[in-house]
């Protein structure tokens, strides 16, 4: 195990259309999740622990496409999909179109040390009930859509997730996910969120990545693989720029961010925004950003 004197958490939002009078809510959002990922961390907690209390905090926000934010199908229902990944272990657990829910992460992180790494629909429902996840009126998940109001244009766009990579003292990283998925997708619809080696991927030997943008896109191209094979031999800014030049190859917008085991933080997005919180322990201050003029 590489051990890591440092520790070190990002957050995203989602790579999305964020609209002037939406950007604060957006910072706001991020640094919060951001603060309780870093509580965890800064008294020697596990990674796993901290991606996991940042994700919960983002799926409250109804700023984001993610547990209370999410977007609904073509049926008017709400189906969110999540993933963890220890890669300590290489565990992982993942849900897709589950419904009924309060935090899609959690039921991840139940599923992180159990035989399946993903469970859907009903399945999942049924996991997240018989581990006691806390489950909810589907309904009270959605949230107002209407034209002009709260989130409107982020709800146009319904393409977005939201997903945290950290670093602990001990050296270990994890990697999270969770999404509403896209406004009027069919139903059953899973995207690449829940999906290791598209929407995400954590290995104490290379790092963790997480993306948001066009699900389809992002599996067809395979982005998380993508950042861990270059991780091998570059930088975390060369491994998340090199993913995002291959997705050109089948289109579509997309954003991520990217820890190695030396706490080393990139991010890239080519979508319009990307909301992005971050922090190690070597800085005084959090940093924000939901451009790209303001990234590092």
């Amino acid at each position: 195990m590489i051990l890591a004197p440092t520790w070190a958490v990002a957050v995203h939002g989602g790579a999305k259309n964020i609209a002037e009078d939406e950007e604060e809510a957006n910072r706001s959002g991020c640094l919060q999740a951001l603060a309780a990922g870093r509580a965890v961390l800064e008294r020697g907690g596990q990674a796993v622990d901290a991606v996991e209390a940042a994700v919960r905090v983002l799926e409250d926000d109804p700023t984001f496409n993610a547990g209370y934010g999410s977007v609904r199908n073509d049926t008017g229902e709400v189906e969110m999909d999540a993933a963890l990944m220890d890669g300590s272990t290489l565990d992982l657990g993942a849900v897709g179109a589950i419904k009924g829910v309060r935090h899609p992460i959690t039921v991840a992180r139940l599923m992180l040390r159990e035989p399946p790494v993903l469970l859907v629909a009903e399945g999942a429902y049924r996991f997240a009930v018989e581990h006691g996840a806390k489950s909810c009126d589907p309904a009270a998940l959605i949230r107002a859509l209407a034209p002009g109001g709260q989130n409107g244009s982020r709800a146009a766009a319904g393409h977005d997730t939201v997903g945290c990579v950290a670093l602990d003292t001990s050296g270990n990283v994890a990697a999270g996910t969770s999404t509403g998925g896209i406004e009027g997708c069919p139903p059953g619809r899973v995207g690449d969120s829940p999906l290791p080696g598209c929407g995400f991927y954590a290995d104490n030997d290379v790092g963790g990545v997480v993306f948001s943008g066009d699900g389809e896109q992002i599996a067809r191209a395979t982005l998380a693989a993508e950042v861990v094979r270059t991780l091998n031999t570059a930088p975390p800014k060369a491994a998340i720029d090199r993913a995002l030049h291959r997705l050109a190859r089948v289109g579509g917008e997309a954003g991520g961010i990217v820890l190695d085991p030396q706490g080393r933080f990139a991010q890239a997005h080519n979508s319009s925004h990307f909301a992005v919180a971050w922090m190690t322990k070597g800085m005084r201050e959090p940093r924000v950003s939901v451009r790209a003029s303001e990234a590092v």
